[in-house]
């Protein structure tokens, strides 16, 4: 008997780790007060450019990549129009649809993301948890994205996303957003 119990606790035990290692460190309190304040309605409108990188979990750049964002806002509902092209050649299109649900909270719906997109804007910082379907070697993945963005000035933004799949870090991606001049508040 004694041993089933030993049993149970080491089960309880790497289901709480495991949960502990899926939690974000995101805490909105944090950045409340952090300038330039981000408000979406106006960093995501116009043309955006953006470089990124997806680095492995043992930090090797695995693949590069430039984004063309076309953006624009009908009230309280955004459209983010992506085109990446891929250092390899390949080109991917990834169109968002972004809805202010409450004045900190959005969420965001794309082609590939499965499910709502969750976000919380505080100060300068945009988080964004989500699933999204990554292809891989022709199989499909559902990773988890904990996405972190973080307005530097009214041009520049920074963005880094840890992915993870069953609560293990696979590797992040790192990109930063430059609006095009004359786009600016």
């Amino acid at each position: 008997m004694k041993l089933h119990h030993v049993f149970k606790n080491i089960v309880v035990l790497a289901a709480s780790l495991l949960l502990a290692s899926c939690a974000s460190t995101y805490d909105p309190a944090l950045y409340a007060k952090e300038k330039p304040k981000l408000v979406l309605q106006q960093y995501f409108n116009g043309t955006l450019d953006a470089w990124g990188m997806f680095q492995d979990r043992s930090g090797k750049i695995v693949k590069r990549f430039t984004v063309v964002m076309r953006c624009q806002w009908n009230g309280d509902t955004g459209t983010l129009d992506e085109d990446f092209t891929y250092s390899d050649g390949t080109k991917q299109k990834r169109i968002w649809t972004l809805k202010q649900t409450a004045p900190d909270r959005y969420t965001g719906t794309a082609p590939d993301v499965i499910g709502e997109a969750q976000g919380i804007v505080s100060g300068n910082t945009l988080h964004w948890n989500y699933v999204l379907a990554l292809p891989v070697d022709g199989t499909v993945y559902h990773v988890d994205f904990d996405d972190v963005m973080v307005l530097m000035d009214d041009k520049v933004m920074l963005n880094r996303a840890i992915m993870r799949k069953f609560g293990v870090d696979l590797g992040s991606v790192t990109l930063s957003f430059t609006k095009r001049d004359g786009q600016t508040k």
